[in-house]
């Protein structure tokens, strides 16, 4: 199961992480019926280190597709159901007073700590809009900082740790809008599509059966985060990160390089965390084609899944039926990836 420079902690080549990338994916699509680009973002972010929130109609197989992830590589899954009544000590965990017998037969009491679901590596915040804001909001530190504050005590979560959540589409109803700073916490927005006749067909076939069974551990936790370490290794080219700061600054409608379509339709724009969310996702599809060099492309490719859930549309962009992918869509052609001189410089430092 381990590829032969994993052992020790040596860094892995590009073309050991592709493999292991390969391998996931490939354990992975043995259970998930078609949804290819859906897997492949999900392992992006699961390459950068990155959380990712997948968006699509309840019955697409969002949470056989996370359960899928966790079981292949190995690691801790966890499950939270989110509702109107759930409580952050729900999510974060508490401390419970408990009766103690300390010596002479003497009973004491002292608080203990009774860990929430978020203490697991693979988190599944499932209907993760049906809760309120606040208990929304007790995953914040969680995703940012990958440790729980609980009664002033700090506790680390076990390494890799990843935040998949699911939401079903804001006009359904019983949901709530996500909190700007926690959706910028989200590496990518994956847009779950329905499946095609031929999918649908296959997905009949296989669950109304025998219940199909998770698929079997590939990698270990261990070679996962030397693929992590690997992804902050791959170069990117001066260029190419300029690319990426004009592509954040155009999703504001305050800034110069804004096109007409993002003036229109945006009110609140993109942050630095949606520039670093273009080039960490760069970078990890990079490695997961068996490159360590960044490309104009893989800017291009994961622009939707960065950028998509970073711009608070206007009244103007929401009454006239404004999708986010069409604003990205924008962006892209507005911004070229190669003036003349930029071709340049990439061809010079990848000469160097």
């Amino acid at each position: 199961m381990s590829t032969p420079s994993s052992a020790g902690g040596k860094p892995i080549t590009a073309q050991e992480a592709a493999d292991v990338v390969r391998r996931i994916r490939a354990a992975v699509g043995r259970v998930i019926v078609g949804q290819d680009e859906v897997i492949e973002q999900v392992m992006w972010g699961l390459v950068a280190g990155g959380h990712v929130l997948l968006e699509g109609a309840p019955g697409l197989g969002k949470t056989l597709l996370v359960r899928a992830l966790a079981a292949a590589v190995e690691l801790r899954f966890s499950r939270i159901q989110f509702t109107p009544d759930l409580m952050p000590s729900d999510v974060t965990g508490t401390h419970m007073l408990v009766e103690d017998a300390g010596a002479a037969g003497a009973r004491g009491r002292r608080f203990v700590l009774q860990e929430g679901p978020i203490f697991a590596q693979v988190v599944l915040a499932d209907e993760i809009n049906r809760a309120t804001p606040k208990t929304q909001s007790a995953l914040l530190e969680a995703m940012q900082e990958h440790a729980v504050t609980l009664a002033g005590e700090r506790h680390a979560l076990e390494e890799p740790f990843y935040v998949l959540a699911t939401e079903n589409p804001i006009e359904m109803e019983g949901t709530y809008p996500l909190p700007e700073a926690q959706l910028d916490r989200f590496l990518f927005k994956v847009m779950v599509p329905s499946p095609s006749e031929d999918e649908l067909v296959s997905v009949l076939g296989r669950t109304t059966g025998r219940e199909a069974k998770l698929p079997e551990p590939v990698i270990r936790a261990e070679e996962l985060m030397l693929v992590r370490d690997a992804c902050r290794d791959v170069a990117i080219a001066e260029p190419i990160l300029r690319y990426a700061a004009r592509l954040s600054r155009a999703c504001d409608p305050t800034m110069p390089e804004a096109p007409a379509i993002v003036r229109r339709a945006v009110r609140v724009g993109a942050g630095v965390r949606a520039a670093q969310a273009l080039v960490l996702g760069a970078k990890a599809a990079a490695l997961a084609a068996g490159r360590m060099h960044a490309a104009f492309e893989d800017v291009q490719r994961v622009a939707k899944p960065a950028l998509r859930h970073r711009m608070i549309r206007s009244f103007e962009g929401e009454a006239d039926g404004i999708a986010a992918e069409a604003i990205v869509d924008g962006v892209l052609a507005a911004i070229p990836a190669r003036p003349a001189e930029v071709s340049r410089e990439v061809a010079a430092s990848r000469a160097e």
